[in-house]
């Protein structure tokens, strides 16, 4: 039979999203939901009462985790923090803006685009 060495001691990555409830509701339905044990969750629902430092915290922790590989976060949600998502730089995880129901995708905003853009630019000189 095959080498299964390493089968299940592996833990799988995960992907976290940070955004309105439609936008989270959508992924939880699709699966990336995760909840452990000490009720730590991989997925935060933004409303208009949710103040932005809890959008901090929340981009903090899953930025800083080690089994997140994804962090996806609506545009209205990254605006609120736009100075952490501009002053952020690892590759893993990688940090996603999407568009939400109500707020279309502007790559003008999105830092990461940006700089990818510029280094695009400077790379074909």
């Amino acid at each position: 039979m095959g080498d299964k060495k390493g089968f299940g001691q592996k833990r799988e990555a995960l992907i976290c999203v940070i955004g309105d409830e439609d936008t989270v509701t959508g992924f939880l339905l699709a699966g990336i939901g995760e909840v452990d044990a000490k009720k730590t969750s991989n997925f935060m629902v933004v409303t208009s009462r949710t103040q932005a430092s809890e959008i901090e915290e929340a981009f903090q922790t899953y930025t800083s985790r080690d089994d997140v590989a994804v962090v996806l976060i609506t545009q209205n949600c990254a605006d609120k923090i736009r100075y952490l998502l501009d002053e952020y730089e690892a590759m893993i995880p990688a940090v996603l803006e999407i568009p939400s129901k109500d707020n279309p995708y502007d790559a003008q905003k999105d830092s990461i685009m940006q700089r990818i853009l510029k280094k695009m630019t400077v790379g074909a000189d």
